[in-house]
């Protein structure tokens, strides 16, 4: 397991993971306090990965999270991690997807589900799901499950699970129904606590005065002038994305929206293709972006200021990367009208800080093209169901298809479809290879995404 953890790039344990990961393998119950991005997912997953007895072909452990996109990000690092073993079977259960399939990979078996409260509390009403071997019972971003009403979901599967067992619960702010959990659901729990917030160092912080004619375009001058790699930009509302994307890729910008209308296959995809970086900006509301851990940001733009300080917290702190500080710290960049003052006014209070203001004019227009993507993301048709995993399709383009590795990016495999990122210099020509190709001895379909 260390020497996949090194190949893996982990070299050195963040803060959650030296306080909560020694307690979690002695088998404490645990309340453990970090923020998105600090890399509380593998300091469970090792955990939970440790106690696994993989003769043993039953559900060991189960991780709630509050949204299938945060279901799907744990399971993939899962599964990165579980990698080091052979035959771990980690299924994923949440709303928004047809529960056939989910019933037929269920009667095959599973080691490890991770999903979201409701779907969970379905499959063992319909008697599906079976957690009589269950050992572990994680509880992630366990705040926000309670912000979207899961309390009675959480504390139903809970009374299926064993009494022993342990429990892990991961919140990134300790609001009081946490406190009312974590007593009802956890035994003689140790408690770690981090700051919830990204120290100043790791973000870099600028506001910008801005009419209401303005602001679009603002956020158009900001990525010209910085020219950031990745940025999401958060609306208050779903018109005002739709209106700041025509406005950003009439301009040249590869934008793309999330929010709460877009259908949950469309919603996978935009987030695939942006943490692929085969797209620029993602511009979202708060609902959408919610639980989403998105990394390698470089930027966050705040087009409206938000009435809720914590959420204000909480946009910028996706740029503050654990690691990042000095002129590698992410920027957050926010616009405010004279109307929002008062909003920023409370901002300030709640977070101890004076804000640091910049005139627009300030922004120089880079004389070069809108800033291009890097990669760009191809979509195979086949995916888990196929047995198609990543190293089959790295293989391909690689051994089979003379590509570098370098040259490719992340791959997905989910049931049905494998998204791959790669340069985006050579991906009409990997569109070619591969649909004229084999993947695992197969002709595959392929089409890209972005371009």
């Amino acid at each position: 397991m260390l020497h996949k953890l090194q190949s893996l790039g982990y070299t050195r344990m963040t803060p959650i993971q030296a306080a909560s990961l020694p307690l979690a393998l002695a088998g404490h119950d645990l309340i453990a306090q970090a923020r998105t991005g600090s890399g509380k997912t593998a300091a469970f997953a090792l955990a939970l990965l440790a106690k696994l007895n993989l003769r043993r072909f039953a559900v060991q452990a189960l991780v709630l999270c509050p949204t299938r996109e945060l279901a799907d990000q744990v399971t993939q690092e899962l599964r990165r991690l579980a990698a080091a073993e052979d035959n771990v079977k980690i299924l994923t259960l949440c709303g928004g997807a047809t529960l056939r399939p989910q019933l037929a990979s269920l009667e095959h078996g599973a080691h490890v589900v991770v999903g979201t409260p409701g779907r969970i509390l379905d499959h063992l009403q319909r008697g599906s799901l079976d957690l009589q071997a269950l050992n572990t019972l994680v509880l992630d971003e366990a705040d926000r499950m309670l912000d979207m009403g899961f309390h009675e979901d959480i504390t139903t599967v809970a009374q299926q699970c064993p009494k022993e067992r342990q429990t892990l619960l991961f919140s990134a702010t300790y609001p009081e129904g946490i406190a009312q959990l974590s007593a009802a659901l956890l035994r003689e729990p140790r408690t770690v606590k981090l700051s919830a917030a990204p120290a100043s160092s790791q973000i870099r912080q600028v506001f910008f005065e801005v009419t209401e004619a303005q602001r679009l375009h603002t956020v158009s001058l900001l990525l010209d002038h910085y020219r950031p790699v990745s940025t999401l930009a958060f609306c208050n509302t779903k018109q005002q994305c739709r209106d700041l994307v025509e406005v950003l890729r009439a301009q040249g910008f590869a934008a793309l929206e999330l929010h709460g209308d877009l259908e949950q296959r469309d919603r996978d995809q935009v987030l695939v293709r942006f943490a692929n970086r085969s797209v620029s900006v993602l511009v979202a509301t708060d609902i959408a972006a919610r639980g989403l851990d998105i990394t390698q940001l470089e930027a966050v733009i705040n087009v409206d200021v938000t009435p809720e300080p914590a959420t204000h917290t909480h946009r910028i702190g996706r740029t503050g990367r654990i690691g990042k500080e000095g002129d590698e710290a992410g920027w957050a960049f926010t616009l405010a009208s004279m109307d929002e003052m008062g909003r920023v006014g409370t901002i300030e209070k709640a977070g101890g800080f004076a804000s640091v203001w910049q005139a627009i004019d300030s922004l120089v227009p880079s004389s070069a093209e809108p800033l291009k993507p890097p990669m760009q993301t191809l979509q195979i048709l086949g995916g888990r169901k196929e047995k198609i995993r990543a190293g089959d399709v790295l293989g391909a383009l690689t051994k089979d298809m003379g590509f570098d590795a370098a040259q490719i990016g992340k791959i997905n495999v989910n049931e049905f479809s494998t998204y791959v990122a790669v340069a985006a210099d050579i991906a009409q020509q990997a569109e070619h290879r591969l649909a004229s190709g084999r993947v695992k001895g197969k002709s595959v379909k392929v089409r890209l995404l972005d371009g």
